[in-house]
């Protein structure tokens, strides 16, 4: 593979055939000074946010700096009806109330993270921190013309800063409560007229959001986040050639414990199909206790690195051609104390290993003609290893003397092939009429097992015979392989309203890929015990429907932001225990499976406001209403027992938000200034689904309100920054299930420090 991206660099270089996927491209619409408006890359040209007929959020470097957003959880304080949470080791991402559930190997997100433009496909991959950062983007909607597969709910992109041709560098530092520490380091040095080098570094530390409550405890929860990242860049101008390759390499370490005991946060969590009651009143800390001391080890030791080439070149004044290639790497290797049904500890290994390869080539054309647009090809493919390993008690209960009770999966392999094409086509100056489409073939395929391990051949029982080898026993064969295609396309018409600005409206559709779950066919292979229906689940789709307008009034004191929505989503992929009979033996199997739930509408209105009555006061209000319910939708337990959710809220989706901010600056004599801001995010009330038991985790509503005061030294040479963040120190829920893992993760309870940072 990595073959493959230098060879595709040197063919760009050799044949002069590219350009660069996200970049600005040198001859992209500049913002008038003192405007607030940005340059983003939402429909992969180079476009203002304001002329831009999609529904996006697009927040600069500096602003995430100022805003304290430090890492991708952060990022719903400035982007409606996101929500960024942590699942595990990894992340969840949902927008507008569509998420997925499943993070493991096989299965796939339901929005697209990606870093420069590469889609990062392991959620374990995408909790690093932001450093030396140009751009973040988040589009809401499905994406699939451009942007392809799982992104049904939308795209998250962030974006590097490029190489200079010039000398600059800068230094950040941040000292806050939970021990927090993070620290960046850039330098950028010109090679010739045209060309840089930039290097940049980044490390972040942060106990958890989990409180140790035991005394003296053998293995101490603490530190939970302890990355180190670095990235090097080189890249700028060759004559008509544009182009930056970039190498970066990441390691995380920390606990791994990062749920709290379900009893924390809720009540009557047994009764199926009533939704359990929250405990409201208690103290910050004690929803954050963990309740126990941890018996085993739980650590993680994960390193990711990648190399990637964009590469432009304008083989015309009116076409361009793009390579973007990658190669990525990772490895994630734990241990981990799980607490089951409440009181039971037990130890748990892992490991995994993990190859990404991605290649687009892509032609621009018709630059500054009356039909214009773009056409190119994708190919992604992910291919992984691994093993995970339950010890005693856990699986002697499974069987008597047994050592371990694992998992080991390998190879399974995700690969992705699309062509696409869309165009605009310009009526009359100002109305724009654009149609895409996208062909998506998606192969999926998994070898894999469940096995029982034994402390020595003694000890091997002899009922297992030829299943065994050594002194691994295999219960059953994880075999599956499956192809899904798809057809994804846009329509949309735009009209720049003379004086006002853009207003637009587009129908468009999303797909994630189908999979199967662990098991495979009867018949088959050894334990097998599934029917085809059960292994497979198909494709979620999904049609939106939305309209907006970006006006601006009042020579630019006043702008105004809305779009309205209606989705269409269908073949929801949510996952499920169900209790399974072998076809061979009658045998009753307990399994949790990825199927297939019914339907869902969407519909909702979002709106943003930004005053500034004078150049040093900026108010902003954003107002969201989101009404993202279950139309079809009765799901059966591992029981027979069955509850009907027509009407009830998807995840993560409050019907209600709002945010509201103030920024005042105050301008010093000696050049300086001061920045104070302070913002406050309202949330009604949301829910998480717990299908095994038919009903449903409710957050209460509430309010986190965010300050900052900045001191800015004289040509913004260097800053000092104090922050406090969730002043009403709310604890809120992120994750919540019952069954044998009981448990809560919740997202960050007040926090406060010191930013400061130098440019030179």
């Amino acid at each position: 593979m990595k073959t493959h991206l230098l060879g595709g660099a040197a063919v760009a270089l050799a044949l002069s055939v590219a350009t660069p996927a996200f970049a600005q491209s040198a001859d992209a619409p500049a913002p008038a000074a003192n405007s607030g408006d940005i340059v983003v890359t939402a429909t992969r040209q180079s476009t203002l946010l304001s002329k831009t007929p999609v529904a996006m959020t697009a927040v600069t470097g500096d602003s995430l700096r100022s805003a304290g957003i430090t890492d991708p959880r952060s990022l719903a304080q400035v982007a409606p009806n996101l929500a960024i949470t942590e699942s595990g080791d990894g992340v969840r991402i949902a927008i507008r109330g569509v998420t997925s559930t499943d993070g493991t190997e096989k299965g796939d997100p339901s929005a697209a993270f990606l870093l420069d433009g590469i889609y990062i496909a392991r959620p374990q991959d995408q909790k690093g921190a932001f450093f030396d950062v140009a751009q973040v983007e988040v589009l809401r909607g499905p994406q699939g013309t451009l942007y392809g597969r799982n992104t049904t709910a939308g795209v998250v992109n962030v974006q590097s800063a490029r190489p200079k041709a010039k000398w600059e560098g800068s230094f950040d530092a941040k000292i806050g409560n939970l021990n927090s520490q993070n620290y960046t380091g850039m330098i950028n040095a010109p090679i010739g007229n045209s060309l840089g080098v930039r290097l940049a570094a980044n490390f972040d530390r942060q106990d958890g959001n989990v409180l140790e409550t035991a005394s003296n405890p053998a293995y101490p929860l603490n530190p939970y986040r302890k990355i180190f990242s670095t990235r090097l860049s080189f890249g700028g101008d060759i004559g008509r050639l544009k182009f930056v390759v970039r190498g970066d390499w990441s390691s995380q370490r920390g606990s791994m414990t990062n749920v709290v005991p379900l009893s924390n946060f809720y009540t009557n969590t047994g009764t199926v199909g009533v939704n359990p009651t929250f405990i409201a009143g208690k103290s910050a800390n004690a929803y954050r206790g963990l309740g126990y001391g941890q018996q085993y080890s739980s650590y993680k030791w994960n390193t990711t690195k990648g190399v990637m080439g964009e590469f432009t070149y304008a083989l015309t004044d009116r076409i361009d051609v793009t390579y973007l290639g990658s190669y990525r790497e990772s490895k994630q290797d734990f241990n981990q104390d799980l607490l089951f049904l409440g009181v039971l500890e037990n130890p748990a290994t892992f490991w995994g290993r993990y190859h990404q390869n991605s290649q687009e080539l892509r032609l621009a054309f018709g630059k500054g003609n009356k039909l214009h647009g773009q056409a190119g090809g994708y190919y992604f493919e992910e291919k992984s290893y691994l093993n995970y390993t339950l010890g005693n008690p856990l699986s002697s209960m499974v069987y008597t003397g047994a050592s371990g009770y694992a998992f080991p999966q390998g190879p399974t392999v995700s690969r992705s092939k699309a062509g696409f094409a869309q165009l605009t086509y310009d009526i009359i100056p100002g109305l724009h009429l654009t149609g895409g489409v996208r062909y998506t073939n998606d192969f999926k395929s998994r070898n894999g097992a469940t096995v029982l391990y034994f402390p020595n051949q003694a000890s091997v029982p002899s009922a297992f015979g030829s299943q065994c080898v050594g002194t691994t026993c295999t219960l059953n064969l994880n075999i599956a392989s499956a192809t899904f295609e798809k057809v994804t396309w846009k329509a949309g018409l735009d009209y720049d309203v003379p004086g006002l600005g853009l207003a637009y409206f587009n129908v468009s559709t999303g797909y994630k890929a189908g999979g199967f779950n662990d098991g495979c066919v009867s018949g088959s292979g050894l334990g097998c015990a599934l029917s085809a229906g059960q292994l497979y689940y198909r494709p979620e789709q999904l049609t939106a429907y939305e309209g907006g307008v970006k006006f601006k009034f009042a020579d630019g004191k006043v702008r105004f932001n809305a779009s309205a929505f209606h989705y269409d989503y269908s073949n929801l992929q949510l996952s499920q225990a169900a209790t399974l009979t072998d076809a061979t033996t009658g045998a009753k199997v307990l399994q949790t499976l990825i199927q297939n739930a019914g339907t869902a509408k969407i519909d909702g209105v979002e709106t943003e406001t930004t005053l500034k009555p004078t150049p040093d006061d900026t108010f902003t209000i954003a107002a969201n209403y989101t009404n993202a319910r279950y139309s079809h939708f009765s799901p059966t337990n591992s029981s027979g027992q069955s509850v009907n959710f027509s009407g009830k809220q998807l995840d993560h989706a409050p019907k209600w938000t709002a945010t509201v901010g103030y920024t005042r600056n105050f301008d010093l004599a000696n050049g300086a200034r001061v920045e104070a801001g302070v913002r406050t995010a309202l949330s009604s009330d949301y829910y998480i689904s717990d299908l095994n038991m038919l009903y449903q985790f409710r957050m209460p509503s509430y309010t986190k309100t965010d300050v900052t005061v900045t001191y800015k030294a004289p040509h913004d040479r260097w800053y000092i920054q104090g922050y406090a963040k969730n002043l009403e120190n709310v604890i809120t829920v992120a994750n919540a299930v019952a069954g044998n893992t009981p448990a809560v993760t919740m997202e960050e309870p007040r926090t406060y420090g010191v930013r400061a940072g130098v440019k030179f």
